[in-house]
Parts: C-alpha cells; structure tokens; sequence
C-alpha cells in the first residue's frame, strides 16, 4: 500500500466520524424538538462541536502532510475533497449549536408551536446528512445527488414556510419582537446549514464522476 493509499484509508475513517458528529449534533436538536425538552440542550451539542473542532484539525493536517508527498491525480483529488469539505462540515457543526442554543433560550419565554416549527427543517436535514454519509462511505453518486434535491425541492420551501410563521406571529404579538428574530436567525441558520451539505455533495459527485469540483454556495 503507497503513502497515498494509506492516507487515503485513514482520511476516509476520520471524515465518516466527523460526518457522524455533525449528525449526532443536528439528532440531539432534532430529539430536544420532538420531546419539547430543551434543557442542557446547547450543553449536549456544544460538546459534541468541541469534538467536530478537534477532528477537523486533525484531518486538515493530515491532508497537508499528504500534500507534501508524492500523490497520483484520483489520491490528490480525493485529498482535495476532503480539504475543502472541511469547512462545511465545520459550518454546519456551528449552524446547529446556534439553533440548539436559540431553542433552549426560546423554550421558557414562547409558545410550543414557535418551537416546533423548526422540527421539519430539522428532519428533513438529518435525513440529507444520512444520505450524506452513506454517499461518501458507498461513493454513491445518486445519494450524493439525493442531498442535492432535497435541499433544492424541500429546504427552501420549508424555510419560507418558517420564515411566513414568524411574521405571523410577530403581527398578532408585536412585543414578541425578540422571539420572531430568534425564529427567524433559526430558519436562516437551518437553510445555510443544508446549502453546505450540498457543497460536499457537490465535490462528492465531482470526485466521483472525475469532473472538476463546483462552487461553493
């Protein structure tokens, strides 16, 4: 096994467990939703995103230790990929500690409904996120292309949907100014959250494929 082949191994492993970190993340906010049970909540998913931070140094400089070396054109790619995914992944880690953290402070100060409307959202990205993993683990074009569709068919139409609830809201409750901004940033944070599961999905398919990576969104 070359050097490049081996880096290769390793770099797969660490990147399906940051993978399993940030879902664990979006899972603990997406349970906290479903029981309304908000309590240690940020607590649970800050910890989880101190891990995500960790690995994230780890494997960003495990690809600069591969750079140096002699690489093929499939292993460079492949450790390019992986590079440029990392600050997406990083990103969602963060999307989803603010949502946690919106929601736990939310939670004794509003209505039920207020919070539950982001638990739609929340499902629809774990499943993305799942899919996500698998197409990585499987180099499965079409989950990877599965991620792409969801967001562009069902993430924007449910953020507008959360968006319309808390204008709503904020018209029947004008002095609940501070809790229709909080849904809002939520909502936002939720649909830039799966606008950075496409971009790795993105460069999955390039990779696949052998085509030149896309932009970012």
């Amino acid at each position: 096994m070359t050097d490049g082949q081996a880096s290769m191994r390793h770099l797969t492993a660490r990147f399906l467990r940051m993978l399993s970190l940030t879902l664990e993340e979006l899972d603990a906010v997406r349970d906290a939703s479903g029981r309304a049970e908000y309590a240690g909540l940020a607590a649970r998913v800050g910890a989880l995103e101190r891990e995500t931070d960790v690995l994230e140094r780890e494997i960003e400089d495990a690809c600069l230790a591969a750079f140096a070396g002699p690489l093929t054109p499939d292993e460079l790619a492949f450790h390019l990929m992986i590079f440029r995914s990392l600050t997406n992944l990083e990103r969602v880690g963060d999307y989803a500690f603010g949502v946690a953290r919106d929601l736990e402070l939310l939670a004794p100060r509003t209505r039920s409904a207020t919070l539950q409307d982001v638990l739609p959202l929340v499902n629809l990205l774990v499943g993305m996120l799942e899919r996500l993993a698998y197409a990585f683990a499987e180099r499965d074009v079409q989950a990877a292309r599965e991620v792409m569709r969801l967001d562009e068919e069902q993430v924007d139409a449910l953020y507008e949907q959360m968006l319309r609830a808390s204008l709503t809201r904020l018209h029947e409750r004008p002095d609940d100014t501070e809790v229709a901004l909080a849904a809002h940033r939520m909502a936002r944070s939720l649909e830039r959250l799966g606008d950075h599961l496409v971009n790795v999905a993105e460069r999955l398919e390039a990779l696949v494929m052998g085509l030149p990576a896309g932009g970012q969104r």
